[in-house]
């Protein structure tokens, strides 16, 4: 028995940030001094490594639970099921329900109970819980109902992914760029037919990697130093991303019994267009094979990077025709990868 997504959904907020609306931050480094150099410099540098050209926040009204909510109705709509028949929720995330220029997160009830509020679900064997993960948290959401369902526990989870990463940057460091806001969501069920998930790789970097992305003070000194913001060791993870995450994709096809050249789509986590290119050549090199054209469906392009939210994101985009020149067939095979906060790594490989 193997597990398949049986429906798919997406919120992706109205509001557009383009990368000249930037123009007019004040830019600083860690240690609160200005840069040397325009932002128009900084912003040509930004596209040019990133890839990113604008993206996505969400209305000042709505929270990560109320575009969770969205995307899980179209996933439930999708999906053809009657949400009562939910087993498990479950809610990936990293910062709660934050308000526009609020200073605390709001995790109380659980993110992934209010979506079940908000559905309207009666059924109390339907269980509804967080996940914080990083990143990856919206695989390891899937990894999770997995075993749910492998083990009798469950036949049928939604699971979610979402954030509002804009309400958590600092806008004095230029990383805050990168980050936006969204909602994806999945069915899962159980199948006997061969397809879904074929095998998966799952892991935690603490030793020396668990700060490379941590909170911490503003670039602006004159800030209050008690409110804290989403900082990273940009380097530090590029060059952990580049070491692990090819090895756990090529760990998790070679128990799939897969061949590489069977591979048709590599959906990878929004992170950064330079580090994903280089995260899947590496992964093909490994095989000695360079990388296909079209293997690597993006999004980040418009939408930023909205951690938990890219991946369940991308697939609903692909699955509805919605990005260019690619597209899924039946029986295409598909690995999932991603890598975030704690250091977290990990893959899945899946029989569309």
């Amino acid at each position: 028995m193997n597990i398949k997504i049986t429906g798919s959904g997406s919120y992706i907020p109205e509001i557009k940030v383009k990368n000249t609306d930037f123009e007019n931050h004040v830019f600083l480094n860690d240690d609160g001094t200005p840069f040397a150099y325009s932002n128009e410099v900084v912003i040509s540098k930004f596209k040019s490594i990133t890839g990113i050209e604008e993206r996505r926040y969400a209305e000042p009204h709505l929270t990560s639970s109320d575009m969770a909510f969205f995307a899980a109705e179209k996933a439930i709509k999708n999906a053809n099921i009657d949400p009562e028949t939910l087993d498990y929720i479950i809610f990936a995330h990293n910062f709660g329900d934050v308000k526009p220029n609020a200073i605390q997160s709001d995790t109380v009830p659980s993110l992934a109970t209010r979506v079940k509020f908000k559905l309207r679900i009666k059924n109390p064997k339907c269980v509804a819980y967080d996940v914080l993960f990083g990143c990856p948290g919206w695989i390891e959401g899937v990894l999770q109902a997995n075993a749910f369902i492998k083990s009798g526990m469950a036949k049928r989870c939604l699971v979610i992914g979402a954030e509002t990463l804009s309400r958590v940057v600092d806008a004095h460091d230029r990383d805050s760029m990168i980050y936006s806001d969204g909602a994806g969501a999945s069915i899962l069920e159980a199948c006997e037919d061969g397809d879904g998930l074929l095998a998966y790789e799952s892991a935690t970097f603490a030793y020396d990697e668990a700060n490379y992305l941590y909170f911490g003070n503003s670039f602006n000194k004159d800030l209050d130093p008690d409110v804290r913001y989403i900082k990273m060791h940009g380097r530090k993870i590029y060059e952990f991303a580049l070491s692990q995450v090819p090895l756990a994709m090529k760990s998790c096809l070679d128990k799939s019994g897969i061949t590489i050249d069977n591979i048709k789509k590599v959906l990878i986590h929004q992170a950064n267009e330079k580090m994903d290119e280089a995260i899947v050549n590496r992964f093909y090199k490994l095989y000695d094979r360079e990388m296909p054209d079209r293997i690597m469906p993006m999004s980040i392009t418009l939408l930023g990077n909205s951690s938990v939210a890219t991946i369940p994101t991308l697939f609903d985009l692909l699955v509805s025709n919605q990005i260019e020149n690619q597209e899924l067939h039946q029986g295409d095979v598909i690995i999932f990868a991603s890598v975030g906060a704690g250091m977290n790594v990990n893959a899945f490989v899946y029989r569309y």
